[in-house]
């Protein structure tokens, strides 16, 4: 069983900057995939960045060159800092683990103002 808890979530202007956490807990050791995810209003959940546990890293192009995903394995905890910020990056932010199953935390709402 492996446990998500994110924060860093808020309400910012366009162009601002946030920084989103993720602490992961209980059987970390078998995580081979994180990754984040963001589900706006009347639309499907959508992968925003992930990476592998051999490092190789993943981006959906609108967040190409704004968002950088790393993650600190002494601390368990997952990062998603976000420049840049657009109106339409307002979303609730999900946390995602996989082993052999899928897991995901409560979410933290990002919104961003015009």
């Amino acid at each position: 069983q492996v446990r998500l808890v994110e924060s860093g979530g808020g309400l910012v202007q366009a162009g601002g900057s946030l920084r989103l956490s993720c602490a992961a807990s209980g059987n970390v050791f078998s995580i081979n995939y994180m990754g984040w995810y963001r589900q706006a209003p009347g639309k499907q959940r959508e992968l925003v960045a992930s990476i592998t546990s051999d490092g190789r890293i993943n981006y959906r192009d609108s967040v190409k060159g704004r968002f950088t995903i790393s993650r600190n394995n002494a601390k368990n905890t997952l990062y998603l800092q976000m420049n840049s910020l657009k109106p339409e990056d307002t979303a609730l932010y999900y946390c995602n683990a996989f082993d052999s199953l899928d897991y995901w935390g409560q979410g933290t709402q990002v919104t961003v103002s015009s």
